[in-house]
């Protein structure tokens, strides 16, 4: 049995099976839908039931109001069609035409960056790449059938290897793995890209990017990606962590300081102390953007880290003049069994 999903305003249409979420039927169909995490999270994928009935069979997304459902909007990644439906949801027009692709990959090197996150860089086959925007994630797909989600953290035209960061999560299915066993030229399978969190190209903004933890990993993408492409506009990176010892590449990022003039650096630790003396920002990240930004209206602001900063950032910074429409967030959580990400903004 299979139902018909009606699309205002762009009045396409798409065919729907019992059982599979709309979303998985909308790209399976090549409609590019709005969605972030796909396991209900974040949020971005909300569209307004106009006519029919969805259910949640797996569970309630934990995105969705009670007070939202009730006024008819739907998470499409976690719905799925009960009857026709006719469905107000946002289409992506992004750049290109980017297929979603399950292939093999090998590791080429895994390093430590700090006591509890990896970077992983992985090797397509040489039949290919894999072509993506900067800020998407991939999914690691698991033996037992279960799935990972982790953001690329390097710029689409630096391809040769896909650039993972990978923080460890006590009782982590795979994050152990990774770290305690996992060897270089392991196999893995993977499935990408995914997301529609990726830089804006088209707006004339200037740029805030907020990450918590290794949220730090698509923010590095994009700005890698936007100083590859010169693009002539402010961007001001905040990242939150808890100590000192948890900010990685800062080399880099003083690289970037000095070859960029528009970019500019704000670390943020919750907790200084310890052996490395802290001078900098203290404090929560989203507290210390409020302070660097009065009004942000004027601003583009992307943010990857958990659902509880990305959550208080959204209320704030709409209190702060930003329009719902230049904030874009990529929220992450532990529990979801589909992502085991360290925070995707904090």
């Amino acid at each position: 049995m299979s139902f018909q999903v009606h699309l205002k305003p762009s009045g396409r249409v798409f065919a729907v099976a019992a059982g599979e979420t709309l979303l998985a039927a909308a790209l399976r169909q090549g409609i590019a839908l709005a969605y972030g995490c796909r396991s209900g999270a974040c949020g971005s994928c909300a569209a307004q039931l106009l006519a029919g009935r969805v259910s949640y069979p797996a569970y309630m997304p934990a995105a969705l109001e009670p007070e939202a459902a009730a006024a008819g909007e739907v998470l499409v990644c976690q719905a799925c069609a009960d009857t026709d439906l006719v469905l107000a949801a946002r289409e992506l027009v992004t750049p290109g035409d980017i297929q979603v692709k399950n292939v093999p990959a090998r590791v080429a090197d895994i390093e430590p960056l700090t006591h509890d996150v990896m970077r992983l860089r992985l090797a397509l086959p040489a039949s290919g790449r894999l072509q993506f925007l900067a800020g998407q994630y991939l999914e690691i797909l698991l033996k037992d059938g279960r799935r990972r989600g982790f953001s690329i953290a390097n710029a689409p035209h630096d391809d040769a290897f896909i650039e993972l960061h990978i923080r460890l999560v006590p009782g982590g299915h795979f994050t152990e793995y990774v770290f305690r066993e996992m060897k270089p030229k392991a196999m893995l399978r993977i499935e990408g890209p995914l997301g529609s969190y990726y830089l804006r190209e088209d707006s004339a903004r200037p740029i805030i990017l907020m990450g918590g933890g290794t949220g730090f990993a698509p923010l590095k993408g994009m700005l890698e990606h936007a100083f590859h492409i010169g693009l002539d506009r402010p961007m001001h990176l905040f990242w939150g962590v808890r100590t000192p010892n948890d900010l990685y590449m800062q080399e880099l990022i003083r690289t970037w300081l000095a070859q960029h003039p528009g970019f500019r650096y704000t670390p943020v630790v919750s907790e200084p102390g310890g052996d490395h003396p802290w001078a900098g920002e203290t404090g929560l990240v989203v507290d210390a953007v409020e302070r660097a930004y009065a009004d942000l209206s004027g601003h583009d602001v992307y943010m990857s880290g958990p659902p509880a900063m990305c959550d208080a950032a959204r209320l704030h910074f709409l209190a702060r003049g930003l329009p719902p429409d230049q904030m874009f967030s990529d929220a992450f959580e532990f529990a979801a069994d589909t992502r085991e990400k360290a925070a995707t903004p904090i």
